[in-house]
């Protein structure tokens, strides 16, 4: 099998892998310089980099850049020791640079309205592919969406054929809580890296709830993103839709202590179950929005931005 081509079907699949790859030699190796060895996500190879304990320890270290998302060089010192290599005696350096092989992030976004055009123009800029998903054809079209690569416009058909993945971004900005709640539901037991939903704080409790009593446990709501987006007081689509790639890219690169929206639920006698470390929501705390006791007085309250986004025409 050529590697280039396992590389690719492994990006097609949306599937992560390592490349490792002998970049500088000098004496006795036994392998040659541009020698490559694929590591994938499962632990098996395929090429080599000349085999023993180089290779060996490349392989571990594999696991390290495929959890960081990041590259590594590592230097060899060859000792002319059999012992060192199982048996192969060499007196080289070798240098061996170790990249991940990472398939483009996909973001589907279940909505057509003016948000859902604005985030798929600002993820797609960024390097998101981008699918769309709504029931009206109207909204769901490659001329409302021509950088979609995937246009559904039934929910049914979307949820039977898209396999979520852990490149996979889904974001919910459906026009109705009965259709986020329904999405949210088939969401929620996919391997998405990323959930997002729009709306207000008591508008997600509600969704939340709901979704509770027919069945769901509540921790499957603990890595959904809602509301969606990071604080930055977005008003507009094109505002909103800044915040909400942010949030994206943050999710991405694996950026920490940012001043994302989500509601926190806080069960009794112990922290938030996430964003813990976010102080500036917790320097944003208005009054509640009802005087009537309900759910939504356990989280942190609407922000002015987000009662704004809830204005906004999706």
């Amino acid at each position: 099998m050529d590697l280039f081509e396992e590389v690719l079907r492994l990006r097609r699949a949306g599937k992560r892998a390592v490349m490792a790859t002998i970049v500088h030699t000098n004496g006795s190796i036994p392998s040659f310089e541009s020698s490559r060895m694929l590591v994938r996500e499962d632990g098996s190879i395929l090429g080599t980099i000349g085999g023993g304990c180089v290779e060996a320890e490349v392989w571990a270290a594999a696991k390290d850049v495929l959890k960081a998302e990041a590259p590594r060089k590592m230097t060899f010192n060859l000792n002319n020791e059999a012992s060192y290599d199982n048996g192969l005696i060499c007196g080289g350096t070798l240098e061996v640079f170790v990249e991940p092989i990472l398939p483009q992030p996909v973001l589907y976004i279940f909505g057509g309205g003016h948000v859902s055009i604005a985030v798929a123009n600002a993820a797609h800029t960024v390097g998101f592919a981008v699918g769309v998903i709504d029931d009206r054809e109207q909204f769901a079209n490659s001329q409302r969406f021509p950088m979609a690569r995937e246009i559904y416009t039934s929910y049914e058909d979307a949820f039977a054929k898209l396999e979520p993945n852990p490149s996979t971004y889904i974001l919910i900005v459906t026009r109705g809580h009965r259709d986020d709640m329904r999405v949210l539901a088939w969401a929620v037991k996919t391997e998405a890296r990323y959930l997002g939903m729009i709306g207000s704080k008591r508008k997600v409790l509600s969704v939340y709830q709901a979704l509770e009593r027919e069945g769901f446990a509540p921790d499957l709501f603990d890595r959904v993103n809602a509301p969606v987006g990071l604080e930055i007081g977005a008003l507009t689509p094109e505002e909103i839709a800044i915040s909400i790639t942010a949030e994206l890219i943050a999710v991405r690169r694996g950026a920490a202590n940012l001043a994302h929206k989500a509601v926190v639920r806080k069960d009794d006698q112990s922290q938030d179950r996430k964003h813990a470390a976010h102080a500036a929501e917790t320097k944003a705390e208005a009054p509640v929005e009802s005087p009537v006791e309900t759910p939504a007085e356990n989280v942190e309250n609407k922000t002015g931005a987000k009662a704004a986004a809830e204005s906004v025409s999706r």
